[in-house]
């Protein structure tokens, strides 16, 4: 499979920020820039292939591709520094960045219903069962949880499993080194499994839930190793069901939503001890066959996407239920044409800044949140927004906030990641020298920009040397890569100011002539 943008390698040798250890987390980590769907490629003019949506500009690129696997609702995928596609799973397999199954990656997640679907190109329909993680200092190393449905009639997983991939073999294309290791044995809620990143910004926490109960396992992915920390009983007891599960992007709130209940759970977390607190709870909201939530940019407001309605609730009401607010109702479209019906189903925060969310068929469209930081009507929430060119069936990937960074000042805050990275307020203009380097410099149009990370969202503006402006683009919460393309511009000298609200790093580029 191509790569989906032209990139330049060097742009991760390139990265250097004045912590080294920080930047060895922060290149290694990937991004979440690239959500991967569709179908098997099918022929010419047909509405079956792959999609993929690409936001590593910030902004949401949509390309067809042609590839030999299947995204139903299990889809994972992990980018390098660059955005770069590593390697993907479907929860049947494990495939390269060509597409093609990597070596020793058949045969994930083995029972009755993995086999009924194992034949190429396959693909479950789980939701977040698979979760990839890079291993902590640990260059090249790679952690894919996952599960599946192992107990019927009983809507159950049995097992959690890990997989490790090493990208260093094959030639870089990436080889399984162990499979379908049994991490816990019980009666599983299938799929959401979840992480956020541990305060002390290296460390990871991976979550699961104990069905028929209120148990959440909690396990912690060091340097070592990945090891069962403990496990907490707190909030609703929880019959198998079907749904999803979110952090928010600080990490600081955790939302469960159950399709089979219609009813949200919402906690605090400690980064810190891996605790979920302060469980507040809001029912009624509808019993459905799929459902989806996610948290706003800001991590104030969580959406929740129910069948036949969407709904925003605010986490800092101090009444949860009646903050609810009734977004939208299903305008009974269908794509490409019935019995397809575009409804509400999961939903994920993208590097763009809004929310997006399935339709719960094989439809050609999605439901965007435009502006979802924003109270009730004003979220700007668009049903199918997003035509696709290509069938697309609900495969929004399940990823982490990979560049989620250390609390600091917390008594976990005990390796010293942001140690020497200048201040986010008060650091002034200026860039090199300081975590801004643009790279290749001079460039023939497309160079990669690489920063500190931040919380906050940021804004790029590019000015020729008469400070005309020729681009402004979205720089996401906690992103440390940037792609710019100034294809059309005159050869000369161009200023990059990257500002977050007070704060501001600026570098200029060169762009030379072809």
């Amino acid at each position: 499979m191509k790569r989906l943008i032209n990139t330049v390698r060097a742009a991760c040798a390139a990265f250097t920020v004045v912590s080294l250890s920080h930047s060895a987390v922060v290149a290694q980590g990937g991004l979440n820039n690239l959500w991967m769907g569709g179908y098997v490629y099918a022929g010419i003019d047909t509405i079956l292939g792959g999609i993929d949506l690409n936001y590593i500009t910030g902004n949401r690129v949509i390309s067809t591709v042609n590839r030999d696997i299947d995204f139903f609702r299990t889809s994972a995928n992990i980018t390098n520094a660059s955005g770069e596609l590593l390697f993907s799973t479907n929860g049947v397999h494990v495939a390269n960045a060509t597409g093609d199954t990597m070596l020793n990656g058949a045969g994930l997640n083995p029972s009755w219903y993995t086999s009924e679907l194992s034949g190429p190109p396959g693909g479950l329909l789980l939701t977040q069962s698979d979760l990839i993680l890079p291993k902590p200092e640990a260059p090249n190393m790679y952690y894919l949880f996952h599960g599946t449905y192992d107990d019927p009639p009983w809507v159950l997983a049995r097992y959690l499993y890990l997989t490790t991939i090493d990208m260093s073999l094959e030639g870089g294309m990436g080889a399984v080194v162990s499979k379908n290791q049994v991490l816990l044995e019980d009666s599983l809620q299938l799929g959401k499994i979840t992480a956020v990143r541990h305060a002390n910004g290296r460390d990871w926490w991976v979550f699961c839930h104990k069905a028929n109960s209120n148990l959440f396992y909690r396990f912690l992915v060091t340097p070592s190793g990945v090891a069962l920390d403990g496990t907490q009983a707190i909030g609703t007891v929880r019959v198998p069901d079907v749904g999803q599960v979110c952090f928010s992007p600080d990490g600081t709130r955790f939302a469960y939503y159950s399709a089979v209940e219609g009813d949200l759970d919402l906690y605090a977390f400690d980064r810190c001890t891996g605790l979920l607190s302060d469980h507040r709870h809001a029912q009624e909201i509808g019993v459905c066959s799929s459902a989806g939530v996610a948290f706003s940019p800001n991590s104030q407001l969580l959406y929740v996407s129910s069948c036949l309605n969407l709904y925003q609730f605010d986490t800092e009401a101090e009444d949860l239920a009646a903050s609810m607010v009734t977004i939208a109702h299903w305008d009974s479209t269908y794509s490409p044409s019935p019995p397809f019906a575009a409804l509400f189903d999961l939903a994920q925060l993208a590097p763009d800044g809004k929310v997006y969310i399935s339709t719960g068929n094989g439809t050609m469209v999605l439901h965007v949140v435009n502006d979802p930081d924003s109270a009730g009507m004003a979220c700007n929430f668009e049903q199918h927004g997003v035509a696709l060119p290509r069938v697309f069936s609900n495969s929004l990937p399940n990823h982490p906030n990979y560049h989620l960074g250390p609390v600091d000042g917390s008594v976990c805050d005990s390796l010293g990641l942001n140690a020497g990275l200048p201040p986010l307020l008060g650091r002034g203009e200026g860039g090199e020298g300081k975590g801004l380097r643009a790279s290749p410099n001079p460039t023939h149009g497309q160079f990669m920009l690489s920063y500190p990370a931040n919380p906050g969202v940021g804004w790029l503006e590019v000015r020729n040397l008469v400070g005309q402006l020729v681009l402004r683009e979205r720089i996401p919460q906690w992103s440390t890569v940037h792609a710019v393309e100034l294809q059309g511009q005159p050869a000369g000298m161009y200023q990059c100011n990257l500002r977050w609200g007070l704060a501001g790093l600026s570098t200029r580029v060169i762009l030379a002539e072809r």
